[in-house]
């Protein structure tokens, strides 16, 4: 199978979401469309959508249906794919309640803490296991995605404990670098650079205005 780059497959995602948004009345678009809508051009539009072997025409664009159903065969499970979160406290929360029935064949299934407190209850509807219990819960229960939102110095260990369980995807919102083998991929989320990045723009954008005013 050829292997697609990330960043592709994240703009895959990216027209999934804006066709989905489309009036059910509207039934073609085109590749400028889809470009202006994600902040992109249509060449690249049109090589990321090469990936799915299907083709629009020049007359009509792509049929937003058919564009779809290749969209989700390629990203989406035909079966269910079970995921794991270590780590519920408010990013933790904020994330199981976030992912609840968002996809029907990608369901966070488990949630690992070290706090005994928090051990065998059911946390926005998922249910708390010890982290001492993950390997043996993520074999069980056949879980190959992870997600990390613990803090950043346990971060190593539960990416860890994913690995040797078995996990080859995780999302890691920890800011700490993970160590894993070459066959795990890992997707990392910082939130406070993210921030970092908006605030600075949004200086230089109030002192560009500043300065022509």
């Amino acid at each position: 199978m050829k292997t697609v780059p990330p960043k592709t497959v994240g703009r895959l995602t990216l027209y999934w979401r804006t066709l989905r948004d489309i009036p059910a009345d509207q039934t073609h678009v085109y590749s400028h469309v889809l470009a202006a809508k994600s902040r992109l051009t249509p060449a690249q539009v049109r090589r990321d959508l090469m990936v799915l072997g299907y083709a629009g025409t020049p007359a009509h664009g792509y049929n937003v249906q058919l564009l779809r159903k290749h969209i989700e065969a390629f990203l989406f499970p035909a079966s269910e794919q079970r995921v794991a979160i270590a780590g519920v406290g408010n990013i933790g929360r904020a994330l199981l309640k976030f992912f609840s029935g968002r996809r029907p064949t990608l369901r966070i299934v488990a949630s690992f803490e070290a706090n005994p407190e928090k051990y065998d209850r059911l946390i926005q509807g998922c249910q708390c296991y010890s982290i001492e219990k993950a390997e043996t819960v993520i074999r069980e229960m056949d879980i190959s995605v992870g997600i990390i939102a613990v803090p950043d110095k346990e971060a190593q260990f539960v990416a860890d404990v994913f690995v040797g369980a078995g996990i080859r995807g995780i999302l890691n919102f920890a800011r700490a670098p993970l160590h894993v083998p070459p066959d795990v991929y890992v997707e990392d989320i910082d939130l406070a650079m993210a921030m970092d990045k908006v605030a600075y723009f949004a200086r230089r954008q109030q002192a560009g205005s500043s300065a022509v005013g």
